[in-house]
């Protein structure tokens, strides 16, 4: 079987990352091997398409291979919340939290990541337009063959060839790091707009049909995924060595501090005030039409494995 991410180097889909490389798939007796596929809206169509059986990735972004739900499932989360940065360059001297830095400004994101940022700046008072917000691919990101994008957006910043990007905390922590990029806004740890943090979260995804013709095979894939919360939560030094197998060796020393990090949100559930707002953000944005009931989006008949 094949688990797709979007982002390899990154702590965004790191338990479905981890649960394969510390063998917790094997253990549920799953032989799942990892993809990497760029972009997102790319992995859920592969997910559709029946090349993978799992996608490790941004939830509202299902919508771009299952239109209005149909056919797809949540079956749990990876990490609660919406987890990526917007990183400003660092000679602009921007205070946390102050948006007003983005008017004029060039920013990267990746496909359907953006759209968690257009809508968090227009709730925020900003027209894109009005104000001259580009936001727009990285440079260096799109059309290559192995993408990992907040690593390139990093480097993008570093280079001068965007004003700021919107990313994931591998990307952030280097910019930072490398006295390159200021952190702007962490809408996990409660930056932004009322709501925004349910806009989307890091799940694990799978088709109707496999829930259908093969359930426990479902319900093996979140059990392996609370397993490595658990064994990260009990151990993050697990992640260094999850890292020095698939990591360059800078991000391989710090992927155990961005888990760290992210322990407290490492809660498989997906609550029904969070698929409430994921969708109001979607149907803000324009990729969801209907008022679509949290059961027809998350696989509730697991909900029970959530507990552990």
């Amino acid at each position: 079987m094949k688990l797709a991410v979007p982002d390899l180097i990154s702590n965004s889909y790191f338990p479905a990352v981890a649960a394969v490389e510390l063998g917790f798939f094997d253990k549920e007796g799953l032989d799942v091997s990892l993809e990497l596929v760029f972009p997102v809206d790319k992995a859920y169509r592969a997910l559709r398409d029946g090349t993978v059986d799992f996608v490790g990735g941004s939830a509202h972004s299902a919508l771009a291979g299952f239109p209005e739900w149909q056919g797809v499932k949540l079956l749990c989360a990876q990490a609660q919340g919406m987890y990526w940065f917007l990183v400003m360059r660092a000679d602009l001297g921007v205070r946390r939290g102050d948006l007003g830095v983005v008017r004029g400004r060039s920013i990267g994101a990746a496909p359907w990541v953006e759209m968690g940022l257009r809508r968090l700046l227009i709730a925020a008072g900003i027209d894109l337009q009005r104000d001259e917000v580009t936001i727009a691919p990285v440079p260096g990101a799109s059309g290559a063959a192995v993408v990992n994008f907040g690593v390139t957006a990093a480097k993008a910043l570093e280079e001068g060839q965007i004003d700021g990007f919107w990313a994931n905390g591998m990307g952030a922590e280097i910019a930072v790091r490398r006295g390159v990029g200021t952190v702007v806004l962490d809408v996990r740890r409660g930056d932004g707009p009322k709501g925004c943090f349910d806009y989307t979260m890091s799940s694990l995804a799978a088709t109707d049909r496999l829930i259908d013709r093969s359930p426990e095979t479902a319900a093996a894939a979140i059990r392996a995924i609370l397993k490595t919360q658990a064994a990260l939560k009990d151990d993050v030094a697990r992640a260094t060595q999850v890292g020095r197998r698939l990591f360059p060796p800078e991000e391989a020393e710090l992927i155990a501090e961005l888990i760290r990090r992210d322990l407290p949100y490492y809660d498989p559930s997906i609550s029904p005030s969070f698929v409430t707002g994921m969708n109001q953000f979607a149907r803000d944005i324009g990729i969801l039409q209907g008022q679509v009931p949290y059961e027809k989006v998350v696989a509730t008949r697991f909900a029970g494995l959530w507990k552990g």
